[in-house]
Formats: structure tokens, sequence, C-alpha cells
């Protein structure tokens, strides 16, 4: 059952772009560096620049098709999820790697409730 808009997602997905730029600072873990630190920033920097090409409400250079924009979603939040393990920090504090398997998790259940492409715009529907 997929009732999130793509507008709605397109909005999460800038929301969280720069949630995840920030995570260093704000979870307190910036001064540690190393892949706990470059991880989030990224993967939100990157998770910016391909909603802008994503063909969705939000995506002002639209050529990347929701479904593929999914697909990278759901990759970039596994990684994101599973990092703390792959690169050897998940034995730091809670407030190091749980913010990167609770934000890639949390990204995992927004894609799977997603809608894979946007609703017909009533200009468009009107003219059509």
């Amino acid at each position: 059952m997929r009732f999130i808009p793509t507008k709605v997602h397109g909005a999460l997905d800038y929301i969280v772009g720069i949630a995840l730029i920030a995570a260093p600072w704000l979870f307190g873990f910036a001064g540690m560096g190393g892949p706990a630190v470059v991880i989030p920033i990224v993967l939100g920097v990157g998770l910016i620049v391909y909603s802008l090409f994503t063909r969705y409400e939000w995506g002002p250079f639209g050529f990347i098709p929701m479904p593929v924009h999914l697909v990278f979603d759901i990759v970039a939040s596994l990684f994101l999820a599973l990092s703390p393990w792959i690169f050897g920090f998940s034995g730091e504090a809670l407030n190091v790697w749980l913010p990167h398997v609770v934000v890639g998790a949390a990204v995992i259940v927004v894609v799977l409730f997603s809608q894979p492409q946007p609703a017909p715009s009533r200009t468009r529907a009107a003219t059509a």
C-alpha cells in the first residue's frame, strides 16, 4: 500500500538530506572524524543532488524517473544503516552509530510506502 505522494516524498528528501549533512554536529560525533562523519554528509549531499534531477514535483531538472530514485534511496539507506558494521564504528557510543541505523531504516520504510509516480497535475490533465 503506497500512500505517500511523491510531493511529500520529495519534501522529505530535502529535509533528510539536510539532516544527514548536519547529523555529525546534531548528534555530537563530528569530532571523531572518519567514516562515521563522512558517510552521512556524502549521502546527504547525494540525496539532494539526485532529488534535484528526479522527475517529480520537487525536481527542477527532472529526468531521473521516480522508480529509479526509489532504488537509489533503498541502496543508499541500506548502506547508511549497515555502515557502522561495514566500517567498524558499531562499538562506539550510541550517538555515533544509532542515527545511521535509525535514519537508514526510516528511509527504507518511507520508500516502501511511497508512490512510484507523481500524480498527474491538474494543468496537464486539463490540457490533455
